[in-house]
């Protein structure tokens, strides 16, 4: 029993023992446990938001449904600001239709998927909504990819066409691929006014050639549909597909909605990629279901952060930790303070930099979460803990239940007893983050072969027959019951907001001309943020490297926030008993020249190439003088 249902007249007015009893047993229980009511009123809140989340999804809502409702309720206040460009809710429906109405008089129908390949602009909010209506699912393309990585994206989840948005980097990037997506059969749409080159074609003039109003006969959409495909690089191989419903879209939206009180008049700052889960669910998804106003900027911009903060009046502000570092790092400005945002929401934010930024920028609330694209829960920080991600009492966790289990750091594989099981970590040790899989309700996961999905599960945990969600992020719950993101653990880390899988890096790494073996890892860099890429190269015998060379095929390949930072020459690569690279030793020593007794290097980007990496070098880097 909470001390706070004991019945009051009792506790207040109650004589003789059994009055005082009570009283004594609810005085000693808050001293044993004085969380219970924090806990048990954010286990509340969110028994109020799954309830209401329930009855939305149990009378067949959507994210079109949602849209339509503030469409007519609003249909002339202002939904997208751009630049100079203010959208309303009518504006965007009636390009949504006309896209729609495009796409479905050239035999597109519900089931088919089309890939966007798109930066933060008006035109991908209207592209996204018109394919949703004719249930059109969105291969969303990370606008960093290139080469093999972006094909392999586009493969998996089945498409069938690509729309390429405005910018020469996006055009370049398909020019590229242009023979490999012809013979896959791919159909190529370029938006924008620049003319389409040969094998591609012109979207906007002939979507602006369609009727306005909603299709002739409307498709059915329910919450179990596919709504879109957000990858993720998971812990190891090629980026995998993560598949978002309508239903989790909207659940994903619901966060801010109701834990943060987001409210009608606020105006949404975007500054993350709508192809990620936090620019396009958080943001985008919580404006259409409270019908709040969105401004984005195509790419984050430090110089311009606060100017369009201003210039659009935002309210609420969608992060990711480094984002809010780079702006700590900027120059200090009378006008720092001088905003209306009373929000930011995220994930990744440390702990260092939660203050920093709280107080130069005078932002009186942080809202920090921590999930998983593809996992099946999520923890939200509603009470301004500094550096934490959620609350994980005993008792909370019997309304959300997950665990932490003891887990090997360098293979990430959980540590079982000789009986096979695992054990649940003690208070203010790291440990893996587990949630169990109910029975009725089986973990869908990624797109593509089963056994991709069948990865993040593990199996007789606690006992025979169980099935847990493995995360694969080490947390650690302190002794207020706080619980905090510690690492990554495994095939991954993350670097630049960014989820880097070192063995796709490694594969592209292990093709260049003189490199015989490659290890690579994440090293933690003083001052920033995830890991920075390392490579341990082993070259091939005779053969003396060429980084100008190397620097020439990295930047080639590999997105920016992949490309490894560092590299270490080496003669042997430790691995394990089942031939798996080492990495616990090699992460450990870093880039640090005093400890590492192989040749370092450093990349170079103005001199195009990799550059030794001496102690004069190395201290720049960590005293944060030189940049990354």
């Amino acid at each position: 029993m909470w001390p706070d249902e004991i019945d009051k007249k009792t506790v207040l007015y109650g004589t003789g023992a059994v009055g005082g009893a009570i009283a004594a047993a609810a005085g000693l229980y808050r001293f044993l446990y004085p969380y219970a009511l924090r806990d048990r009123r954010q286990a509340q809140l969110e028994m109020a938001v799954i309830e209401r989340f329930t009855n939305i999804i149990t009378s067949g809502g959507t994210v079109l449904t949602q849209w339509a409702d503030a469409v007519r309720r609003q249909p002339d206040k202002p939904f997208l600001l751009s630049g100079a460009e203010v959208h309303t809710y009518r504006d965007v429906d009636n390009m949504a239709n006309r896209t729609a109405n495009f796409f479905h008089r050239r035999g597109f129908r519900k089931g088919d998927t089309v890939a966007l390949l798109i930066y933060n602009e008006p035109a991908f909010v209207w592209t996204f909504l018109g394919l949703a209506k004719v249930g059109v699912k969105m291969a969303l393309l990370n606008t960093n990819l290139r080469g093999q990585a972006m094909m392999h994206c586009f493969r998996i989840a089945g498409a069938t066409s690509l729309i390429v948005g405005q910018g020469q980097p996006l055009l370049d990037a398909t020019l590229e691929l242009l023979p490999e997506l012809q013979a896959e059969g791919a159909t190529i749409w370029l938006q924008g006014s620049a003319p389409p080159p040969a094998g591609v074609s012109a979207l906007d003039g002939l979507v602006q050639q369609e009727s306005d109003q909603p299709l002739p006969s409307p498709v059915s959409i329910t919450p179990a549909d596919t709504l879109c495909y957000i990858y993720t690089s998971g812990t190891t191989g090629l980026p995998k597909a993560a598949i978002i419903l309508h239903g989790k879209f909207l659940a994903i939206s619901y966060t801010l909605v109701h834990y943060a009180g987001v409210q009608s008049d606020d105006i949404f700052y975007i500054t993350l990629p709508m192809y990620h889960t936090s620019g396009l669910a958080l943001g985008l998804g919580t404006a259409i279901t409270k019908g709040a106003t969105v401004a984005f900027r195509s790419k984050f911009s430090v110089r311009h952060f606060w100017d369009d903060c201003r210039r659009y009046n935002a309210t609420v502000i969608i992060y990711i930790g480094e984002l809010l570092r780079y702006l700590c790092t900027a120059p200090e400005r009378p006008d720092d303070k001088d905003h209306k945002v009373r929000l930011a929401f995220g994930n990744g934010l440390r702990p260092d930099i939660w203050e920093q930024f709280q107080d130069r920028f005078g932002i009186p609330r942080i809202g920090e979460f921590y999930g998983m694209t593809e996992g099946p829960m999520g923890l939200i920080n509603v009470h301004n803990k500094v550096g934490a991600v959620g609350v994980a009492s005993p008792a909370y966790r019997t309304h959300k239940p997950f665990t932490l289990i003891g887990c090997d750091i360098d293979t990430g594989e959980p540590i079982r007893r000789k009986d096979g099981k695992c054990t649940e970590v003690k208070i203010g040790a790291p440990g893996l983050l587990v949630t169990p899989v109910p029975p009725d309700a089986p973990y869908t996961g990624y797109l593509g072969k089963p056994e991709l999905t069948e990865k993040k599960i593990l199996r007789n945990v606690f006992q025979d027959g169980d099935a847990f969600f493995n995360t694969g992020d080490l947390m650690m719950i302190d002794r207020d019951y706080f619980i905090y993101f510690v690492d990554r653990v495994g095939d991954t880390f993350r670097w630049k907001g960014e989820n880097v899988a070192t063995t796709e890096v490694a594969q592209v790494l292990s093709k260049m001309a003189g490199v015989q073996e490659v290890n690579v890892y994440g090293v933690k860099v003083p001052g920033q943020d995830g890991r920075a890429g390392m490579a341990s190269i082993i070259p091939q015998p005779g053969q003396k490297p060429d980084f100008r060379r190397w620097y020439r095929y990295i930047t080639t390949k590999l997105p920016t926030y992949a490309r490894p930072l560092f590299l270490r020459l080496t003669q042997q690569i430790q691995v394990t008993g089942t031939f798996k690279h080492q990495k616990a030793a090699l992460v450990k020593e870093g880039f640090d020249p005093r400890r590492v007794k192989d040749p370092l290097f450093v990349i170079d980007n103005a001199k195009k190439s990799y550059v030794s990496l001496g102690e004069t070098a190395y201290r720049k880097i960590a005293g944060g003088q030189a940049r990354l």
